[in-house]
């Protein structure tokens, strides 16, 4: 009696956990419902209006070079960490938790002034290239890297095979859960990312969907919470969809990262 007792308050504490995050959800679904002739009128008026195709196309090509560039740089700079025999290896590891520490605020001003000066505000230059490696995710996947047994390694090695080889072959498949999570992570971040693409950008054809859906729904006195949340359900399909499509591998990737 006491274990179904037990069971019974963990299942309830799960269930109010569980409706407490997707409330927010079913909230700006029915406002995204209200206040039109039509149920759906909110959304067409949303994807009719004229850039906001502009702004979708924008933020999915950004986020993806972004994954692409994370997780090539990453898992290259992560392996050389885990496995490199380089002088300064301790130095260049604790240079990238140093940056883990500094908030992202602190160096906003540093970069757009480099941008700037570059010449690059306003360009899809300015929205990848300064996120294409994260120190997070440098960490992530030399812990990662450091859970595959050495001896498969060295064993490549004694059979000939180079350390591209070895890298690509060997130690990236064993890390797959890793990557996942650090793909998901990076897609999401990418894609809800609003304080930088408002600061790096500053004409409506380079704006990306969380910055569009801003200025769609600021009227002049106002904002057009119906417009808003319609624009916001639309944006919010994609995050669902790869949260669902890959919560095993999400799972699996931080149980993986879990003992070391």
């Amino acid at each position: 009696m006491s274990r179904r007792l037990t069971l019974a308050l963990g299942l309830a504490v799960l269930a109010l956990a569980l409706a407490t995050m997707l409330s927010p959800l079913l909230v700006m679904f029915r406002l995204s419902l209200a206040g039109g002739p039509e149920p759906f009128a909110n959304y067409r008026e949303v994807w009719e209006s004229g850039q906001f195709g502009r702004y979708l196309w924008n933020s999915a090509l950004v986020a993806a070079a972004v994954v692409v560039g994370n997780l090539v740089f990453a898992a290259l700079a992560g392996h050389a960490l885990a496995r490199g025999r380089f002088r300064g290896r301790g130095l260049v590891f604790a240079a990238v938790l140093v940056t883990l520490m500094v908030p992202r605020q602190v160096s906003m001003i540093p970069l757009y002034l480099l941008v700037a000066r570059l010449g690059w505000i306003d360009t899809y230059v300015a929205l990848i290239v300064p996120f294409l490696v994260d120190a997070f995710n440098v960490f992530l996947l030399r812990q990662a890297f450091l859970t595959v047994p050495a001896e498969l390694e060295d064993a490549a090695r004694v059979d000939g095979a180079s350390d591209l080889r070895i890298f690509a072959s060997i130690s990236l498949p064993l890390v797959k859960p890793a990557l996942a999570v650090l793909a998901i992570n990076t897609f999401l971040a990418s894609w809800n990312s609003f304080l930088y693409p408002l600061v790096l950008t500053n004409s409506d054809e380079m704006r990306t969907l969380p910055v569009g859906l801003a200025l769609i729904s600021q009227g002049e006195h106002s904002v057009d919470w119906g417009h808003l949340m319609a624009g916001s359900s639309i944006a919010a399909l994609p995050v669902i969809l790869v949260f669902l499509l890959f919560q095993r591998q999400i799972v699996r990737g931080i149980m993986a990262g879990a003992g070391r």
